[in-house]
């Protein structure tokens, strides 16, 4: 019975250590974004993460006035997950599902619309698409950062 102890412990020793899954980066969205095309505007602001929290908010207007308004929030622990408040209503969460480099997918399957959240950042270009969870309805936005 003891002989088998040490192929035991080498066994135990050999065993890869568990992954652990790196706290996600969302430094890449930080700054103020935005986009003008046809008397239309739409602009986010992110604020830098930090103490797990990234906080952020985005207007539209058409014309000079106001059309709409949000407010959002990331957090960014363990559990990363995107928090929207159009309007000012109570939040929606959308879980993390994917995130790499300056990319990041966020889905809630029981939202009626959207279900996805999809943001990207190429460059001084940041993009944005929210969507249905099958893509068959999709909006999408694209801003350039502002100093």
């Amino acid at each position: 019975m003891f002989a088998a102890l040490p192929a035991l412990i080498l066994a135990l020793i050999a065993q890869p250590a568990p992954s652990v899954m790196a706290e996600p980066d969302f430094s890449w969205l930080a700054g103020h974004w935005r986009s003008e095309a046809s008397g239309r505007v739409s602009e986010e602001i992110w604020m830098e993460p930090e103490g797990g929290l990234m906080t952020g908010m985005g207007r539209s207007l058409r014309h000079g006035r106001a059309t709409s308004f949000e407010f959002a929030y990331i957090t960014t622990g363990e559990n990363a997950a995107y928090f929207a408040q159009p309007g000012g209503r109570p939040a929606t969460r959308f879980a993390l599902v994917s995130h790499q480099g300056s990319r990041a997918v966020f889905e809630n399957p029981d939202h009626d619309f959207p279900q996805r959240i999809e943001y990207s950042r190429e460059g001084d270009v940041l993009m944005a698409t929210i969507s249905s969870l099958d893509r068959s309805r999709e909006i999408s936005w694209s801003w350039i950062r502002r100093e």
